[in-house]
């Protein structure tokens, strides 16, 4: 799904058989899990590091281990802009060249409802009031406006090292085109640098995932 939503210079692989939740991670890369890590949490590394390391050995670049920073976020190689993602039982990584962009960010969710309270946690007012109109295309648009800050919060961190919370980005949806926009709080703008806001993204959707990426333009 995500190869219809990202440019076609970028690369995107999805782990398409049970053995890439299960086996090969390097030992470099295991070695950032620890023995006694939920076998949940295992299972999903291992598939999003196996299709990260596939993309970008497809991207030209040599087989390596993927790290991981202090916030627990990939370490890409030095050229590449990339993001990881996994819910249930999917998983996919997407890579491109920083030459030509500046941050990846792609999501997956669950198509399912959330609570009353993950929706004031996420939404912001703005983003409340069109949910009280919002058109009725069997999307579950809270999920959407979850995944799609999920999306936008992987292109920020590389870019500025700082959290960001949900309340801080305000989502406008465009169902017409199946696309999103997300506006930054004033007072974090400028720690964007370069890179404009609002941020365009695009979102497709299925029966059972909900799918948002996010391709930010390398700067001038």
């Amino acid at each position: 799904m995500f190869s219809t939503l990202l440019p076609p210079d970028t690369v995107v692989v999805t782990a398409d058989h049970p053995r890439v939740w299960e086996e090969g991670l390097l030992p470099a890369e295991a070695a950032l899990l620890g023995p006694s890590v939920a076998l949940k949490r295992r299972r999903e590394f291992t598939a999003g590091r196996n299709c990260a390391r596939r993309a970008l050995v497809a991207l030209g670049l040599p087989e390596s281990p993927l790290l991981s920073g202090a916030q627990r976020e990939p370490l890409w190689p030095s050229g590449v802009v990339g993001s990881i993602t996994h819910s249930g039982g999917y998983c996919a990584a997407a890579v491109g060249r920083a030459t030509r962009y500046a941050g990846i960010g792609i999501d997956c969710e669950r198509h399912l409802p959330v609570s009353e309270g993950v929706v004031r946690l996420v939404c912001t007012a703005r983003e409340r009031a069109w949910l009280a109109n919002a058109p009725d295309h069997d999307i579950q648009w809270p999920t959407l406006i979850f995944s799609a800050k999920e999306s936008f919060y992987k292109v920020w961190f590389p870019l500025t090292g700082r959290w960001l919370g949900f309340e801080a980005a305000t989502l406008t949806i465009d169902p017409a085109r199946s696309t999103f926009q997300i506006e930054l709080d004033r007072p974090l703008r400028a720690a964007f640098g370069d890179h404009a806001t609002p941020v365009a993204g695009r979102y497709a959707v299925t029966d059972e995932y909900l799918f948002t990426s996010i391709v930010l333009p390398a700067a001038p």
